[in-house]
């Protein structure tokens, strides 16, 4: 295990700048997500660290020693890293039991070592009845299992993964997304973990970078991130959110097209603007009150309701026209055309900042 510094770290492609002065720093046994859109970064990094692409500017360190500076990095296979990409990259010729011996072999380990690492390796990922098939014979499932192992079983000193899940179907995913967080509870390699999808992140990771523009723009746990995102990009990208937008009208109150809204968390920009963000399932639908809405108090008109099993979802326009979704358990009943009340406790209402 060893720890990862990444400081100022920077590539470019011709006049795009595809990662931007990028600082972050894996603890030793950590597992960190990169987290972002399609062209954000994230994978170009991945690709710093491994060795596979010099950087423009900036450093890599592992474990206090220089890997990787502008015009000079130690080569790949001189880094003690393993990488799982997203295709799986086995050998088709070999056998289970052949590719996870494979970069053993490559270290000429003596045989008998050898044959005690893949059985070990073998047994850990469930892979024991398969150790004499051929990749092809395999589920995409167990495939992604022989890359695992045949990445693990050299024992690297950090472990990369670039988008090991996408090519698996729903189901596989979740399977593996909770083997993957399972194999680092018991080996505990400094990992890092590239991904699109917000589920893995939040499933396998103890710390999640979100990225934007070749930048992190909030790195902290899971729970973090959701509970609390310092921008507009975060709120979105990490879950379905609302956001409302309109003035200050308080040191801890916005004023949303007359929708006054106590925020309890937060901050907002000191332009007098402001932005509010509440997940869907932190609203409550009722009745309409009796009187005027009070704050944090809305009246709308049912636009759209979805069953989705233990939840419905409500697509609600407020009088002033802003339409807001709304998870409610699925004994919450509202039809169309509906005029509903909504409650936005102030104790789920972010202020956040341009």
């Amino acid at each position: 295990m060893s720890r990862l510094e990444l400081a100022g770290l920077t590539k470019r492609f011709g006049a795009q700048t595809a990662v931007d002065a990028l600082d972050l720093t894996v603890e030793s046994g950590q597992l960190i997500s990169l987290l972002g859109p399609s062209g954000c970064g994230k994978t170009t990094t991945l690709r710093l660290v491994s060795g596979f692409a010099i950087p423009d500017g900036g450093t890599i360190h592992v474990a206090g020693r220089q890997v990787s500076a502008a015009g000079t990095v130690v080569p790949p296979e001189r880094r003690e890293m393993s990488m799982i990409f997203q295709s799986y990259a086995l050998w088709p010729h070999l056998t289970v039991a052949e590719n996870v011996a494979y970069g053993l072999k490559l270290r000429r380990l003596p045989r008998a070592t050898i044959d005690e690492r893949v059985r070990a390796m073998l047994e850990t990922m469930q892979l024991g009845p398969y150790a004499a098939r051929y990749p092809a014979e395999l589920s995409g499932g167990q495939q992604q299992r022989v890359g695992l192992a045949r990445a693990l079983a050299v024992e690297p000193k950090i472990l990369l993964l670039d988008e090991p899940l996408s090519n698996l179907d729903a189901n596989l995913r979740e399977e593996m997304r909770h083997e993957i967080r399972r194999l680092h509870d018991r080996f505990h390699y400094t990992t890092i973990y590239v991904t699109h999808d917000q589920m893995e992140a939040m499933t396998t990771s103890d710390i999640v970078a979100v990225m934007r523009d070749g930048k992190i723009e909030q790195a902290g746990s899971p729970e973090d991130i959701y509970e609390r995102p310092l921008s507009e990009f975060v709120a979105r990208f990490i879950g379905s959110t609302n956001i409302l937008r309109g003035r200050r009208a308080g040191e801890h109150v916005a004023d949303c097209d007359g929708l006054r809204l106590a925020c309890e968390s937060g901050v907002f920009s000191e332009d007098g603007g402001a932005i509010v963000s509440i997940r869907p399932h932190r609203i409550v639908l009722g009745p309409p009150p009796e009187g005027e809405a009070g704050p944090n108090e809305a009246v709308g008109t049912v636009e759209r309701a979805v069953y989705l099993g233990s939840q419905r979802h409500y697509i609600v326009a407020l009088e002033a026209g802003t339409r807001l979704q709304v998870l409610a358990s699925s004994d919450v009943l509202a039809q169309p055309s509906q005029r509903v009340g909504l409650t936005l406790p102030p104790g789920h209402c972010r202020a956040l900042a341009r």
